[in-house]
């Protein structure tokens, strides 16, 4: 598969409904454990950890569609 057809599939609507499904379950899981505590006790959560928590999964959960595609 071209590199550019690998992208277009990656980017497609059922690799990112993946991808952000892990992102959502992955990062409540991750946002829980960094700044759980936190939260809990009545704080704001850091934006820019909030962010990335949620950002990191889907990055890496693209990029393995990405790969897998580009490799067949």
């Amino acid at each position: 598969m071209t590199r550019s057809e690998a992208l277009r599939r990656t980017f497609g609507w059922p690799s990112m409904r993946r991808s952000r499904t892990v992102a959502a379950i992955i990062g409540t899981i991750l946002n829980g454990i960094n700044q759980g505590p936190e939260i809990l006790s009545g704080h704001w959560p850091v934006w820019w950890k909030l962010i990335l928590t949620y950002f990191v999964p889907f990055a890496v959960a693209s990029y393995g569609s990405y790969a897998a595609l580009r490799s067949d």
